[in-house]
């Protein structure tokens, strides 16, 4: 089957990557569509470090191909969004109803493909660059049929992240003014997780102009090209400010933008020995800094809230992929993500 694979020195996209079948309490899934998020591109340029050689991926939509003893929520045929949360369920994370917390979640890739004979790492416990992947039960979120695969692969991590990071770590509430540092995959949807959050005033800032029209459609009331006049939109400052690019300067900036108890969250991945620095003394107002990982989410709950949301027609999937291309593509995809051409690229099978 083809995957894409890094070897820690160059990504290939194979057609003969084997998978196991599932163990107890998996499932395997033929992936359909699967979006390039710029984590996948952080463990190449080493933003993130990963053992290699490793399938990417970790955005995906697929149908059930077979699961293990003792899975019962989801069958053969079922459509699911997967997470790349492979939590436990047991643990005292878990049971507190924070399951990004878990640590059998983190730092413990598994390896259930071989490539040339030789085993190959899991990325996010996801992988879902491949024809198939096999995950944890958990990590299968049944959607209805009638979701495209093209969208519902968006709501893993993109959604996941950016809505949730408004909704559950943030807790923005209504009226609140929010300010949001990049409008990419995630930034977009951070904005439109503040305009379900009823804010008032949503400031976005890019520094490329042409995503203005993106951002005011998934929520902004205002653009900048930099945060230089956020203090003319908001004078006393950002009730919340999101920091969705990771760069240590913007994380500065989201900080010194915050009024009286703002919080500034963290979105962004810098490198993993970045150092941030700030005034102590701005922090006295109740000021907070908030990071988050995966949006705090609940993703059994949320992925199956926000496929509601989206047919509804209150939460925009379609409008997030600009480009869709075969896997075979993956370059030049990637070119275009990295270069922030597109908002998110879907790679199909």
């Amino acid at each position: 089957m083809r995957g894409v694979i890094f070897d820690g020195k160059q990504v290939r996209v194979v057609s003969d990557l084997e998978v196991r079948e599932p163990g107890p309490g998996e499932v395997r899934v033929a992936i359909s569509a699967a979006g390039l998020c710029h984590s996948d591109l952080s463990v190449v340029n080493g933003t993130i470090p990963f053992p290699v050689p490793v399938v990417l991926g970790h955005e995906g939509a697929g149908v059930v191909e077979a699961v293990g003893g003792g899975v019962t929520h989801v069958a053969p045929g079922d459509h699911v969004a997967l997470s790349t949360l492979a939590n436990c369920g047991t643990c005292a994370e878990c049971d507190r109803g924070r399951p990004t917390m878990c640590r059998q979640a983190i730092g413990r890739p598994g390896r259930p493909f071989r490539h040339e004979g030789s085993p190959v790492h899991q990325f996010a416990s996801n992988s879902a660059f491949a024809e198939r992947t096999v995950v944890k039960a958990v990590q299968a979120v049944r959607i209805p049929d009638d979701i495209p695969m093209t969208s519902a692969a968006l709501i893993g991590c993109g959604v996941l992240t950016g809505v949730g990071a408004v909704l559950n770590r943030a807790r923005v509430d209504r009226g609140d003014s929010v300010l949001v540092i990049g409008t990419g995959g995630i930034g977009l949807n951070v904005l439109q997780g503040a305009r379900l959050a009823g804010a008032g005033r949503i400031v976005a800032v890019d520094a490329n102009p042409a995503k203005e029209e993106a951002a005011r459609r998934f929520g902004a009331t205002d653009f900048l090209t930099s945060t230089e006049g956020v203090r003319d939109l908001l004078p006393t400052g950002a009730d919340h400010a999101f920091e969705c690019v990771g760069r240590v300067e913007l994380i500065r900036q989201a900080i010194d933008a915050l009024d009286r108890h703002g919080q500034a969250i963290l979105l962004g991945v810098p490198p993993a020995t970045a150092e941030a620095s700030f005034r102590v003394s701005s922090m006295y107002l109740d000021k907070s800094i908030l990071g988050c990982r995966y949006g705090s989410s609940r993703p059994q709950r949320d992925i199956a809230l926000y496929a509601g949301l989206y047919r509804q027609g209150r939460l925009l999937l379609d409008e997030l992929v600009t480009r869709t291309c075969p896997v075979e593509d993956f370059e030049k995809a990637a070119a275009d993500a990295e270069a922030g051409r597109v908002a998110r690229a879907v790679l199909t099978f």
